[in-house]
């Protein structure tokens, strides 16, 4: 069973390995004040011009992945935004928390990051189109009373309130117990005095509600963000640029979640 590649760095100064670098060299060696490889056969003399993270021709971005965990195992947090300090702008390429599933956890964050008085600053939001329906923007309402009209708009009546979490564009599923939540369309329209919803069922995928049905809802994944919560967070930045880059500070915004 083969091992996992590394190539580290040690500094001196703080008497560790900080680094991990994007080459795999044969071998390795320091001679007359400069460093040469082998790879592929071919013998290479490092740090001999400008390009930064440039090795054997290849250009392979700079990223740093950390974790951010004050009070740990104290209490869930929640975290609202990631911001850093840099000569430059790095994008965030993954979020991750010990709570948070789904597009959350994984994919690729919608980070719009902004620079504010030399800092780069972003709020962490949900990728929009992919629903994970533990989380807040999604809800359920009750049992369809009464399902009547064509599929492009059929009018979903209860017996309880619809509540004030519901919108217009918010899609809507039919829920069976303990299944799987099934596409049911996308709200035109509602009337909270009585207590019914016009759902576009004439979509692809769309089934339309019947009575008896228990309806649920997700507004707008993006525009519902809220952060993610956990006892910690793990980021991971990269930058692209090949000229000398300089990362002084990561930071975010954290409060205690209050369910």
């Amino acid at each position: 069973m083969g091992c996992q590649a590394y190539t580290l760095t040690y500094d001196e100064g703080v008497k560790g390995w900080p680094s991990f670098y994007s080459f795999y060299p044969e071998y390795i060696k320091g001679m007359n004040a400069y460093l040469y490889t082998f790879s592929g056969g071919n013998l290479y003399r490092h740090n001999v011009n400008s390009l930064r993270n440039t090795f054997y021709n290849t250009f392979t971005p700079s990223s740093i992945t950390s974790v951010f965990n004050p009070e740990p195992s104290l209490s869930v947090k929640l975290f609202k935004t990631i911001s850093f300090e840099s000569n430059a702008e790095w994008s965030c390429e993954s979020l991750l928390t010990d709570l948070s599933q789904g597009n959350v956890n994984t994919a690729l964050p919608n980070i719009d990051f902004e620079q504010k008085e030399g800092e780069w600053f972003g709020y962490i939001r949900h990728n929009d189109g992919v629903t994970n329906y533990a989380l807040r923007y999604s809800n359920g309402i009750g049992d369809c009373a009464n399902a009547a009209g064509p599929n492009n708009a059929v009018v979903v009546s209860f017996n309880v309130p619809i509540g004030n979490i519901v919108t217009i564009g918010a899609t809507v599923y039919t829920l069976v117990s303990g299944g799987t939540p099934s596409l049911a369309g996308v709200v035109d329209n509602l009337d909270r005095v009585n207590n019914t919803l016009t759902v576009d069922s004439s979509g692809a995928g769309a089934t339309a509600p019947v009575t008896g049905d228990f309806i649920m809802f997700v507004n707008n994944t993006l525009a519902e963000s809220y952060g993610m919560r956990g006892y910690y967070m793990e980021f991971k930045l990269t930058n692209s640029l090949n000229t000398p880059v300089e990362l002084f500070a990561v930071g975010s915004s954290v409060m205690k979640s209050f369910p």
